[in-house]
């Protein structure tokens, strides 16, 4: 590697590449156990390794080296998203685009305006959410069916939000269910983190937003009791479930799950976690006077 940095034009080949490519998959299993503060800096510095010697290399590996570079910017992106610093997160999912424009990686671009729709929900901007979830469908992307399933379950998301019906909203969680099983057996890479567990997480979200909160509770109460989720992830999706749970006025085990989800949230430094435990006490201001629910509003403050 040092022979490689010291001179990109002579050494620099897909045996490196790879390397890259190897060292940013190590640092996305360390996120949902480290966090987004301690996963940053390992991104941050493969990113500018990689921007830097793709200035000083031939045009075939510069694209190779481009594309990872992509998927790198990508996940500093997310990382960015979970530590609340939407502006920085901008930034990057812009720069993951440009990226995979000029590595001629029209899945990675597709695959973009999925995550941007992603970030539009954190600022709860419905309309941009669906018309971006829609436009990743186009067939030009050439994405995976795992991604196909994502986006159209995205897609379903937009429609609660804007008050469709729930026969629709129900009927497009269906086929991306169903796009989901097809999907056995393809190449992992573009979306391998979309399995039967984050269907149904994202699908208990949906039920919130279409106003069937009890449905939702129940659904994420089942995937988090089976224990394959990361911490950082189980502390998320409490926190998901804390917000149905009140929605549902059951203001003591909200209250119970958010105290939890706080500790995890604390220990992982997640604001956007923080973000919704936030909303979930905003919710729960009519029962504030219950021990559980004094409990809970002291958890955040300590955190």
């Amino acid at each position: 590697m040092t022979a490689a940095l010291d001179d990109a034009r002579r050494y620099f080949d897909g045996t490196v590449v790879e390397y890259f490519r190897s060292q940013l998959e190590t640092a996305k299993c360390d996120d949902g156990r480290l966090g987004a503060q301690k996963t940053l800096p390992v991104v941050l510095g493969l990113l500018a390794v990689i921007e830097q010697q793709s200035r000083d290399v031939k045009p075939a590996i510069r694209r190779e080296l481009l594309s990872v570079g992509a998927d790198g910017a990508e996940f500093a992106g997310w990382l960015y998203r979970d530590a609340r610093q939407p502006d920085i997160a901008v930034f990057w999912y812009d720069r993951a685009m440009e990226w995979a424009q000029e590595a001629d990686d029209p899945a990675m671009q597709g695959y973009m305006l999925l995550k941007k729709s992603q970030m539009a929900y954190d600022d709860h901007d419905a309309v941009r959410m669906l018309t971006l979830a829609q436009a990743g469908q186009h067939q030009r992307w050439g994405l995976p069916t795992r991604v196909q399933a994502e986006l159209l379950q995205q897609e379903a998301l937009g429609c609660a939000m804007l008050g469709e019906p729930l026969t629709l909203i129900e009927q497009k969680l269906d086929t991306s269910r169903e796009l989901l099983a097809r999907a056995d057996g393809e190449p992992s890479g573009l979306g391998a983190y979309f399995n039967e567990h984050t269907l149904l997480l994202r699908n208990a979200v949906s039920y919130t937003e279409a106003g069937k909160p009890g449905i939702a509770a129940d659904l994420f109460g089942e995937i988090i009791s089976a224990g394959t989720l990361s911490r950082r992830d189980t502390g998320f999706f409490n926190a998901r479930r804390a917000a149905a749970l009140a929605l549902s006025g059951e203001p003591d085990e909200a209250a119970e799950v958010g105290t939890a989800s706080a500790e995890v949230a604390k220990a992982m430094q997640s604001e956007r976690t923080m973000r919704v435990l936030g909303e979930v006490l905003q919710t729960l201001n009519r029962w504030r006077s219950r021990p559980a629910v004094r409990q809970f509003r002291e958890a955040l403050r300590v955190v």
